[in-house]
């Protein structure tokens, strides 16, 4: 019950359920999965039945790992719950809350092999707590965290900082993401995970000064096939 993982590489999923906006930038190749949770499920109006075809879908556009949440209000629903999403598939990695019932599910899940992903982080002492229970990511809420008065990216780079010094295996993977100057600015501090709405990813992929750059160079190529083919009809 393993996710493909691929330490120390950036790594881009798109963090929606909706088909229709993933699919023209799964097949960019540049994103590596989705991420999903229950409230972008309940907004897209997807069932718990359905995670299965959605899990098919994603992996036959390309995504190498699919985020699924846990659910359940205690540590044991939360573990069983966890177990039965890791069944879907080997893509599967499970996210539970960082709460206590959440970390025991997680050490449980672990325990059976099945890659964890820590999620609703939001100070760097979670960061410990990830990487003692041996999850695979944690998930730092960043835009969440400077809406209630918590430096985000600077939250994020201490969290950086925390598992670089003991030397854990956990990876952090930044959601919550409202710019791509979080995304620079969090690269910058060594972040190389990151879950991105649908219009962060799709800012990273236009810049008006390389659109006209682009545009510049096709009228040049035009132009020169123009003169290529007078040329040869004289």
């Amino acid at each position: 019950m393993t996710g493909l993982h691929f330490t120390g590489m950036l790594q881009l999923y798109l963090d929606t359920v909706n088909r229709t906006v993933a699919e023209p930038l799964l097949r960019t190749g540049l994103f590596a999965g989705v991420t999903t949770n229950p409230s972008l499920l309940r907004r897209a109006g997807l069932s718990w039945a359905e995670l299965p075809a959605f899990h098919s879908w994603a992996v036959g556009h390309g995504a190498r790992d699919v985020f699924f949440q846990a659910v359940g209000g205690s540590a044991e629903d939360l573990a069983r719950s966890g177990r039965e999403l890791a069944a879907i598939g080997p893509r599967v990695v499970v996210k539970v809350p960082a709460t206590r019932a959440g970390v025991e599910a997680a050490a449980s899940l672990v325990r059976d092999g099945v890659p964890v992903l820590l999620t609703a982080v939001y100070h760097p002492a979670q960061a410990l707590v990830a990487a003692a229970v041996g999850a695979r990511y944690l998930a730092p809420y960043v835009g969440r965290m400077s809406d209630n008065g918590r430096p985000g990216v600077e939250g994020v780079a201490a969290m950086v900082r925390v598992l670089r010094g003991t030397g854990a295996r956990a990876e952090i993977l930044a959601a919550s993401l409202r710019g791509v100057e979080d995304v620079v600015a969090l690269a910058e501090a060594g972040v190389t995970a990151f879950a991105l709405p649908p219009q962060v990813a799709e800012a990273l992929l236009a810049d008006p000064l390389t659109e006209q750059a682009a545009a510049d160079f096709e009228e040049a190529a035009r132009e020169l096939r123009s003169t290529t083919s007078k040329g040869a009809d004289s």
